[in-house]
């Protein structure tokens, strides 16, 4: 077993070396840039692209025409939240998005509040999920998007985006889901739940960095956005940029590994994802599970353990990755905004751990990492000064949820 263990395949995944394989003659010998239409490297280019076009779009049900390549979930989140707001600002000026977001969706959405839109950000239930009645209550006859992610990055809760899409489809409002924690990992169809418009990033799902796809349904007269980079044309004319052809083909080759394997990868973690729980709760007592057990994401685990300091509890960790929220405020010292918006306090927020399984884990691994976590936190209980001024009324009522 080799140490450093990672259990952060929710920040990243490592390139699957069968993807690494698809791309490489993309880097040297089929080089040429997908735009050139005069000669063959720009005609093999331009084939390869497209090719990995039909593997993402068949991974979420979609149309190959619907994906457009993008540098990351981030610029599609960007490109659908501010493309749908200048596309139809002479229509409406209302958003519709979720406390429990990821940053590139609730920083996008108060930039636009900047520039005079309206932003609706709903709670959340202590078990981490939106009531859809919440949803239908925020539509407003000036609403033109309503934001809400799949699954989300910190505590693997799977949203009720079914539900939320029809409200969509019945309000003739575009539905944008960030679904990048989600696909890959458990089924997703564009269709089943009336998407508009679905951000995806192939570094989450066993692909390289770099690169992302935003589906933008042709069809949906509510999905009409305006493209937020210019130069070129590229991509609909909603993406200028030359494509980053070795990272859309380890993209596409992600993606069809992903549809064939997700099925028995999810039974499989989501086994070892449960013996880590159960064993952490055999051995340790006051164990807080953050989010819903029942819709969750198969390789999640979050969890928090009362009176201890958690500042102290990271830095114990030394031979296991893990981290105590999203990759993207990893810098910041304030507590999860989105074990906040659960209802934690302070102190319990702090004191997490999340926990991202992975193709490479392996019960070996998991039996360490529980028996380590375990040795650590009942240390650190002993050291600490808040094990003596734990409120066990709220535990209580967390442990209740779980």
């Amino acid at each position: 077993m080799k140490r450093p263990i990672y259990l952060d395949h929710h920040a990243t995944t490592p390139v699957d070396p069968r993807v690494v394989e698809a791309m490489v003659p993309y880097f040297t010998e089929t080089f040429g840039n997908a735009a050139s239409r005069n000669h063959a490297f720009g005609w093999a280019a331009r084939d390869a692209v497209e090719h990995a076009r039909v593997q993402v779009a068949g991974l979420i049900g979609a149309h190959p025409k619907d994906i457009i390549f993008t540098s990351g979930a981030t610029e599609a989140d960007n490109l659908a939240i501010a493309g749908i707001a200048e596309a139809f600002r002479s229509r409406g000026d209302h958003i519709v998005t979720c406390v429990t977001e990821h940053r590139a969706v609730l920083d996008t959405c108060r930039h636009l509040e900047e520039r005079g839109l309206s932003v609706s950000y709903l709670p959340v239930a202590a078990d981490g999920r939106i009531n859809p009645d919440d949803v239908r209550l925020a539509v407003t006859d000036r609403t033109i998007l309503i934001s809400v992610m799949a699954a989300n990055n910190e505590i693997g809760a799977i949203q009720p985006v079914e539900a939320i899409g029809a409200i969509a489809r019945e309000r003739g409002v575009a539905f944008h889901t960030d679904a990048v924690q989600a696909v890959g990992k458990i089924p997703f169809n564009v269709d089943a739940i009336n998407a508009d418009l679905v951000s995806l990033s192939a570094h989450k799902m066993y692909g390289p960095k770099g690169v992302g796809a935003l589906y933008v349904r042709r069809k949906s007269s509510a999905a009409s956005i305006a493209g937020q980079i210019q130069g070129g044309g590229h991509e609909r004319g909603l993406r200028a940029g030359t494509l980053n052809v070795p990272g859309i083909v380890g993209f596409g080759a992600a993606a069809g590994f992903c549809q064939a394997e997700m099925a028995a990868e999810g039974a499989r973690t989501r086994e070892l994802r449960d013996r880590l729980l159960e064993a952490l709760r055999r051995d340790l007592e006051d164990v807080v599970v953050n989010g819903s057990l029942e819709h969750r994401l198969p390789h999640n685990l979050n969890v928090s353990f009362t009176g201890l300091e958690g500042e102290a509890l990271l830095m114990a960790v030394d031979d296991i990755a893990v981290s105590s929220g999203s990759a993207c405020t990893s810098a910041s010292k304030e507590p999860s905004y989105v074990l906040k918006a659960l209802g934690l306090a302070d102190d319990l927020a702090r004191a997490s751990i999340r926990f991202g399984l992975g193709r490479s884990t392996t019960a070996e691994e998991i039996d360490y990492v529980s028996a380590k976590i375990t040795s650590i936190v009942r240390r650190l209980r002993e050291m600490s000064p808040l094990a003596q001024h734990v409120d066990e009324e709220p535990v209580a009522s967390l442990r209740r949820l779980n």
